[in-house]
């Protein structure tokens, strides 16, 4: 223990790799969120769409997870979901969300915030047929979030979602689907040396306007 606790006390890297100015930046962040994401995936990052999701109950207690970014528009960042898992039921109560890409690499983060919608149904559909059969089994046989007694459980549940689709398209599940985080915030944030990082917000205020600010680091 002592010697796990040197270490994170201890630990320190100094970011030296970029600058970033409210030139550089410009005055969308729809278009500079593409800019990063293209740089991040251009450099070989591992998952570079990988991005913490943090959600609330209806109690105010919050929780977070990794998800993946699967499509991104002026419309806002949408990513899926068994429906019924705890994030999906958190949305639903409290449709108010967080996003949080890193790339240690690139020594970048984004955070975006905003309000959650449910796509389509034709979009989750036309998504859903993208996906390996495999997972689109998985998605049937996982009751998400929900406590099982065992890998057994789950393995003899894909099984038994496998002989029912043997030999025939696999379907959305009704409790399946896409949602969309519409933002109102976001902040792109450079590391720079001594801490003194360079933070940038654009907030908007629904009209489709967006000001933009520079945070103290």
């Amino acid at each position: 223990m002592n010697e796990f606790n040197d270490f994170i006390q201890n630990k320190r890297s100094e970011y030296i790799s970029n600058t970033l100015t409210e030139n550089k930046v410009g005055n969308n962040p729809f278009t500079f969120f593409e800019q990063w994401m293209n740089e991040a995936i251009s450099s070989n990052i591992p998952e570079p769409n990988a991005m913490n999701l943090a959600t609330v109950s209806s109690e105010g207690k919050p929780s977070c997870r990794v998800v993946f970014l699967r499509g991104f528009s002026l419309a806002g960042l949408i990513f899926y979901t068994n429906y019924g898992s705890r994030k999906g039921i958190e949305l639903r109560e409290k449709r108010y969300a967080a996003v949080n890409f890193y790339w240690q690499a690139l020594e970048r983060q984004i955070r975006v915030e905003g309000k959650v919608y449910k796509i389509s149904d034709k979009e989750s559909d036309d998504y859903f047929a993208t996906r390996p059969r495999e997972s689109q089994i998985g998605s049937w046989a996982s009751h998400q979030s929900n406590i099982i007694s065992g890998r057994h459980e789950i393995e003899r549940s894909f099984e038994e979602v496998s002989k029912r689709f043997e030999n025939k398209p696999v379907t959305r599940p009704p409790f399946w689907g896409g949602l969309c985080l519409k933002p109102d915030y976001f902040e792109f944030w450079q590391g720079r040396e001594n801490r003194l990082h360079d933070r940038i917000m654009f907030e908007s205020d629904n009209n489709n306007y967006w000001s933009i600010y520079r945070l103290s680091p």
